[in-house]
């Protein structure tokens, strides 16, 4: 009853997000199934899971390395989530509750200045190039393309390899800009917190809209619309905020320039 009563609140859940953006619900897709305290529990001395199954209460080994056991250790976890990976293997993804540490107080500021010909540009002459993430979106974006003509105009059997090939290539681009930004945000508030100094970000809340307005390329239509600067954001969030390392929001007009006086 428990594993059903998930499943319910998971449906009620993913249907209320749809009407809120207004989009057609046409399936429920599996492949994962969430646990709370009544149906799952962690044990330390032998690092195993227990889960409640439709055949009964089963015990699990955990395979996991050392940063996991460094999490999970002396930690009381309440809830996970099983996934069904496409090769058929099981993934869990266990949460675990930490207090943040306190912000530091310090009057230094690291600022950061967001773009696309640099991801991020620190006030310490710290920059990420977007080069090489404009060439794999671009090349993605002509594979697809080529992709999705054969698809739809080859032979049987070709658009089926087409069709195949999507499938495999679909979420590459996105995780690589995940990883991406990933890099950059870690490195930005280790940073920060190695020189007792709090964030100054720029607030781009709007900006793809903006951008839009002008008379653009599709090329450059494309790449304005895949920009990524709000992952970025939350990255830096949740990261400066589990390191205990302030971040401000700051308006981005006039951050881009330098100092007259200070060179700056």
């Amino acid at each position: 009853s428990n594993l059903a009563q998930q499943v319910c609140r998971r449906l009620a859940g993913a249907r209320k997000v749809a009407r809120q953006k207004n989009r057609p619900v046409k399936a429920f897709k599996g492949g994962f199934a969430t646990y709370d305290s009544r149906i799952f529990s962690f044990r330390e001395k032998d690092w195993t899971v227990s889960l409640t199954t439709v055949e009964g209460r089963e015990r699990f080994e955990l395979a996991i390395g050392r940063y996991q056991r460094e999490q999970l250790a002396g930690s009381n976890p309440k809830s996970a989530t099983l996934v069904k990976r496409k090769d058929g293997s099981y993934f869990i993804q266990i949460c675990v509750e930490a207090e943040p540490s306190p912000p530091q107080g310090t009057d230094r500021v690291l600022g950061v200045d967001l773009g696309r010909t640099d991801i991020a540009h620190t006030s310490e002459g710290d920059n990420w190039n977007g080069q090489q993430l404009n060439k794999v979106r671009d090349h993605h974006s002509r594979l697809r393309a080529v992709l999705q003509r054969k698809a739809s105009k080859g032979t049987r059997s070709s658009r089926r390899r087409c069709r195949e090939l999507l499938q495999r290539l679909s979420g590459k681009e996105r995780r690589f800009q995940a990883w991406v930004n990933h890099r950059i945000s870690k490195a930005i508030v280790s940073r920060a917190k190695a020189t007792n100094s709090a964030i100054a970000l720029e607030d781009l809340t709007g900006i793809r809209e903006r951008v839009n307005q002008q008379p653009r390329s599709k090329a450059e239509r494309r790449r304005a619309n895949s920009w990524a600067f709000y992952q970025l954001r939350q990255f830096l969030e949740y990261k400066a905020l589990r390191a205990g390392v302030a971040l401000i929001l700051v308006p981005p007009a006039y951050t881009s320039q330098t100092c007259h006086r200070c060179l700056h």
